[in-house]
C-alpha cells in the first residue's frame, strides 16, 4: 500500500498546478485582448497610421502636408501624407497623378514592396488623357471623377443643408460663359456658335481676352440668369467645376452640355439645370431662355432649400480620402488595361 504524501507536500503540488493554470489562462486572455482577430480568423486590422506617399504632387503648387494634416483639416484620423521618396519601403499606398507622370517607367520605383498598393489619379477626361497604354499592369486602384472608380473624387457635390432659404442674386444679363481654351472642333464651340445666332452671350475668360481673377468669377457669373456649363468633352460622369462652381455655387441656372441628362441627375436634382439635349433645336432652347417668366425661373433654385454646394479644390482633401476608402478597397488586383477601362 503506497504511503500517503505528507500534507504540506500535497498542498504545494496542488498550489503549483493551480498557479500554472492561472498563468496559462492569463496568457490566453492577454492574447485574445491584444489580437482578437486571431480567434475569429479575420485579418489583423491596420492599427498603425496609413502612410500615403505622393510620388508627384498633382498641381504645380505644393501645399504644406507636414504633420497630421488629414486629421487637422478634414477629421480623417490615422492618415499620414508624405512626399519623401525615401519612405517608399514604409508606404502603404503610393499615389501617381497622371498629369505628372513622365513617359516611360524609368521615373517610377523599380520594385513594389509586398502589400503596397499603387493608385493612378486623374481628373481629366479620356479625350485629354494620353499615353495610357504604357501603364498596363501597373496600378492597383484608380482614383478619378468616375463613380465606378475605386476612389471616387468628384469636382463637387450637394450636401444636405436644411436652411429652407433660397438665394437668387440680382440679374443684369441673360447668359454668360467663361472659356479659357476655345477650339472650333469641340462640340461646345459648335453649340455656342449656333446658339449665339438667337441670343447674346456674355463671354469671359482667356479665349475672349477677358480673364477673370479668382475672386471675380462668381460675382460676374452670378449676374446672369443662365450659365453655359459646357464641358470640353463628353464622357460618363465628367461633370466639372463648370456646373458646381461657375453655375450652382454662383446662383445661376446651368445650361449643360456633357453626358446625358440621366447622368447629371445622379449628381443633382432634375429641376436644377437645363440640358441642351432637352430641345429639338438651339432655336427652341434660345426661345425657352428668353421667354421664361419669374416664377418658372425661381423653380430652378428649389434645391437650395435642401442642399448647398461642396466644391473640392484642395488636393490634400482628395488624397486624404484614400485612407477613408482603404479598408474596403480590393487587395491584390492590378488593372491589366488601364486605357481600356478609362475609355469605356
Amino acid at each position: 500500500m503506497p504511503q500517503a504524501l505528507p500534507l504540506p507536500r500535497l498542498l504545494w503540488g496542488v498550489k503549483a498546478v493551480v498557479t500554472a493554470g492561472v498563468f496559462v489562462t492569463t496568457l490566453w486572455n492577454l492574447r485574445c485582448f491584444l489580437n482578437p482577430s486571431g480567434l475569429s480568423g479575420e485579418a489583423p486590422k491596420h492599427t498603425e497610421p496609413l502612410v500615403v506617399l505622393v510620388w508627384e504632387w498633382p498641381s504645380k503648387q505644393v501645399p504644406n502636408i507636414s504633420g497630421d494634416i488629414c486629421h487637422e483639416l478634414y477629421g480623417i484620423a490615422g492618415c499620414w501624407l508624405t512626399m519623401e521618396r525615401r519612405l517608399l519601403g514604409q508606404a502603404d499606398v503610393v499615389v501617381f497623378p497622371h498629369a505628372r507622370l513622365q513617359p516611360g517607367r524609368d521615373r517610377l520605383p523599380k520594385e513594389r514592396p509586398p502589400g503596397q498598393h499603387w493608385v493612378w489619379v486623374s481628373l481629366e477626361s479620356p479625350s485629354n488623357t494620353k499615353a495610357l497604354a504604357a501603364w498596363n499592369q501597373t496600378f492597383n486602384w484608380v482614383m478619378t471623377y468616375r463613380r465606378d472608380s475605386d476612389i471616387f473624387i468628384p469636382y463637387g457635390k450637394l450636401v444636405p443643408n436644411q436652411s429652407a432659404t433660397v438665394n437668387i442674386p440680382t440679374k443684369t444679363s441673360l447668359v454668360s460663359w467663361v472659356i479659357s481654351n476655345y477650339h472650333r472642333t469641340q462640340k461646345r464651340a459648335k453649340i455656342y456658335k449656333n446658339l449665339s445666332r438667337y441670343l447674346h452671350v456674355n463671354i469671359y475668360g482667356k479665349a475672349n481676352k477677358k480673364p477673370l481673377c479668382k475672386d471675380c468669377l462668381l460675382p460676374t457669373t452670378s449676374k446672369s440668369k443662365f450659365y453655359l456649363a459646357f464641358e470640353n468633352s463628353i464622357h460618363q460622369d465628367y461633370i466639372t467645376e463648370k456646373l458646381w462652381r461657375n453655375s450652382l455655387m454662383a446662383g445661376t441656372v446651368p445650361v449643360v452640355l456633357g453626358p446625358p441628362r440621366a447622368n447629371y441627375e445622379q449628381f443633382v436634382p432634375a429641376d436644377s439645370f437645363i440640358h441642351v439635349d432637352d430641345f429639338g433645336s438651339l432655336a427652341e432652347l434660345a426661345t425657352f431662355l428668353k421667354t421664361m417668366n419669374s416664377s418658372r425661373y425661381q423653380q430652378f433654385f428649389a434645391w437650395q432649400k435642401r442642399y448647398s454646394v461642396k466644391l473640392y479644390t484642395d488636393w490634400r482633401e482628395r488624397i486624404c480620402t484614400i485612407c477613408t476608402a482603404y479598408p474596403s478597397l480590393p487587395r491584390g488586383r492590378v488593372y491589366p488595361n488601364l486605357e481600356s477601362w478609362f475609355n469605356t
